[in-house]
């Protein structure tokens, strides 16, 4: 077990089975040192737990908790290239899409889930850059959607 992945259950979590591409895309690619992932869905056992707009049929609360789901299947998408977690070097980039009702401006604080759990999973190493953006839908009506760019270390 890679000492992310003892980080990981040290706070009661495990990491995922890589979600399945709903399109003509891979999960995640590498380029050089880097890994970039598909935008991740906030999918559990193959399924969204909740649907709908932020600020309308799911709080803002919800939808920080399901950021953190994104993250945790992002990291997943990073595995199934990498081989091993602990290659990360770094966390370079964080965008996350919300799906949001027409009022609603608390996108960074949604985001804040996924970005919480790269943070205590990683360490420094999870600092990163970010966009938080509002979007009117997302796939399968997911509230949340996030994309994570990896640096890696050489092997």
């Amino acid at each position: 077990m890679s000492a992310v992945e003892a980080k990981l259950a040290e706070l009661g979590l495990s990491l995922p089975e890589v979600v399945p591409p709903l399109a003509a895309y891979q999960p995640a690619v590498q380029s050089g040192p880097y890994v970039y992932t598909a935008g991740q869905l906030p999918m559990v056992d193959g399924k969204l737990p909740l649907t709908g707009k932020v600020g309308g049929e799911v709080t803002p609360e919800e939808a920080k908790d399901l950021a953190r789901v994104c993250a945790l299947n992002a990291l997943a998408a990073v595995k199934s290239v990498t081989g091993d977690l602990d290659r990360i070097a770094r966390v370079v980039k964080v965008v996350g899409f919300v799906a949001s009702a027409a009022d609603f401006t608390g996108q960074p604080a949604v985001l804040n889930g996924a970005s919480e759990l790269l943070g205590e999973v990683l360490g420094d190493k999870g600092v990163h850059a970010r966009s938080a953006v509002g979007v009117a839908v997302l796939p399968l009506d997911a509230p949340v959607e996030v994309e994570i760019q990896v640096e890696l270390t050489q092997p």
